[in-house]
């Protein structure tokens, strides 16, 4: 077997990225874990100061001149408020975050998606004030999700999610209401939601986005800013034009043909194949040549 490094997620086979992608699964265990320690320390009081409010005071984003430090842009996307805060950040990240994982690599999806929770926090802490008057401590990763939001919309914008498991709606419609809402719900005072945070997570993740040039979206090509030569990342589930079920049709696969493979299938190694996979883990698999992913097809039939 060819090397590995653990910073970057290795598929365990080809066409099969799992429900739950290394970033995404660690982010769920660590979320839910903290959570559970947090009702845990909920009934414990250290002289008369009850440890959840001890976690908070030094864990939660604390305003500017009111115990704030800068850990807590990090630490405070790992709280939550209650079973339903967390239920729906969690559910949200892996929705929309897996596939995202899965195109750019674990590595950069782990930078993105801290940027994000950092730029939201940074957002609040010096506008909120602005508009509020007055600052709370901030917990939660709804920052960061709602950049992971973004992204999902800006590379798969036609895909369909089913409000209420019935009702289609595009994902660019279904989250830019998301972030209209965002904004007219901003001056909210009271609400104990912090609505700046989230635009705050999605403006960065639009940044990011927006300058990274290995990130190839339709947004960006209306303006000529994508690169050359590139393709974005196929979208699998988007079919440009319905057909019918019943009727019996050439399998729709465009990546490689069995006879194509066939041509290279004596040159193929173990060790090229377990190259292909690391080069899936550290780039993701919009990145390999029209060579390599006939030599996974062809991999993939076998198994």
């Amino acid at each position: 077997m060819g090397s590995y490094n653990r910073d970057y997620y290795r598929p365990s086979g080809f066409g099969n990225f799992g429900l739950f992608p290394p970033v995404i699964k660690n982010l769920l265990i660590i979320n839910g874990a903290i959570f559970f320690l947090m009702m845990m320390m909920q009934n414990i009081v250290f002289e008369g100061v009850p440890a959840e409010q001890i976690i908070i005071r030094w864990f939660a984003l604390m305003p500017f001149g009111e115990g704030f430090q800068i850990w807590q842009l990090v630490s405070y996307q790992f709280l939550h408020g209650g079973f339903s805060h967390i239920l729906f950040n969690m559910f949200a990240l892996w929705m929309f975050g897996a596939e995202i994982e899965n195109t750019w690599g674990s590595k950069k999806f782990l930078i993105y998606y801290l940027s994000c929770g950092i730029g939201a926090g940074l957002l609040h802490l010096f506008l909120s004030p602005l508009l509020t008057g007055a600052l709370a401590p901030t917990i939660g990763a709804s920052g960061a999700i709602y950049g992971v939001m973004i992204a999902f919309a800006m590379f798969f914008p036609d895909r369909l999610i089913f409000l209420y498991f019935f009702i289609p709606v595009k994902a660019k419609y279904f989250i830019a209401f998301m972030i209209v809402f965002e904004f007219l719900a901003v001056d909210s005072v009271g609400s104990g939601v912090a609505h700046l945070a989230h635009l705050g997570g999605a403006l960065v993740g639009f940044l990011f986005i927006l300058f990274d040039k290995n990130s190839v979206v339709s947004f960006k090509e209306m303006f000529g800013a994508s690169r050359r030569n590139y393709s974005p990342p196929k979208d699998i589930f988007q079919k440009s034009n319905w057909k019918n079920p019943f009727k019996k049709t050439e399998p729709d696969i465009e990546d490689a043909t069995y006879s194509d493979v066939n041509e290279h299938k004596s040159d193929v190694t173990q060790e090229d194949i377990d190259s292909i996979l690391d080069k899936i883990s550290q780039s993701g698999y919009k990145n390999l040549t029209e060579r390599e992913k006939k030599i996974l097809f062809e991999a993939s039939r076998k198994m």
